[in-house]
């Protein structure tokens, strides 16, 4: 991936510390939208598109962990580093039981959290490429080529449907954002595209249909939920 591609999330409540972060990563070709106070952030992680973020553990109203619990509940797949003056063993347990990628003790050299945040985008974008095929339920869905197989029938999916699909396959059980899910796809969230997705979901369920322990879960003004019944 492309660091100039690369949006970050970064929650850090010192000003002077948290602008001269921002300046060198920016320096370095990301882009990067920095929040200082903990009770912003989860509502901005929420309105945007981000490949990674970077939260402060130790900050005003809600704490880094806290707000990486929340982000866990509706994406487990973007990475988040951890920035903390904590050096604990348990601060550090918890950070990782938090859904932490990774765990920085302040100080530290900023080559090292570049070449860090390099390992863990190189890797996020290994298992994705490397991610093609989905057993849901009964079925097989083959992300690079758009097919959804169960038994001896298979069917072509639509560039679209394949995305959402994958989306939601890629999460079972888990809730799929339906801001992010607009945006990735889409590219906007709108009363129309959010009308089209609608859509596409029906579509799914039609398609999904020979499989009576797969359901999609509409959780209202929320997103949606593939749920893999147990048999």
């Amino acid at each position: 991936m492309n660091s100039k591609s690369v949006k970050i999330l970064l929650v850090e409540d010192d000003l002077s510390f948290g602008s001269v972060l921002k300046s060198f990563l920016e320096i370095n070709d990301y882009q990067v939208d920095w929040v200082d106070d903990g009770k912003y952030a989860f509502d901005h992680f929420k309105r945007g598109t981000f490949n990674i973020c970077i939260l402060d553990v130790m900050l005003p109203h809600v704490d880094g962990f806290t707000i990486a619990g929340e982000i866990r509940k509706i994406n487990s797949e973007v990475p988040i580093v951890f920035l903390t003056a904590k050096k604990l063993k348990e601060d550090v347990l918890q950070g990782y039981g938090a859904g932490g990628d990774d765990y920085i003790t302040k100080p530290f050299d900023t080559d090292i959290l570049l070449a860090k945040i390099s390992a863990i985008l190189a890797r996020r974008d290994f298992q994705s490429a490397t991610k093609d095929i989905y057993t849901i339920g009964r079925f097989v869905f083959n992300a690079k080529l758009r097919t959804l197989a169960i038994n001896d029938a298979e069917t072509k999916l639509s560039p679209k449907e394949a995305e959402l699909l994958e989306l939601l396959a890629s999460t079972p059980n888990k809730l799929l954002n339906r801001e992010q899910a607009l945006k990735k796809i889409w590219g906007a969230d709108d009363y129309f595209t959010a009308r089209s997705m609608d859509v596409y979901v029906t579509k799914l369920r039609r398609y999904l249909a020979d499989d009576p322990l797969l359901v999609i879960k509409n959780i209202h003004g929320a997103g949606f939920q593939l749920i893999i019944k147990d048999s």
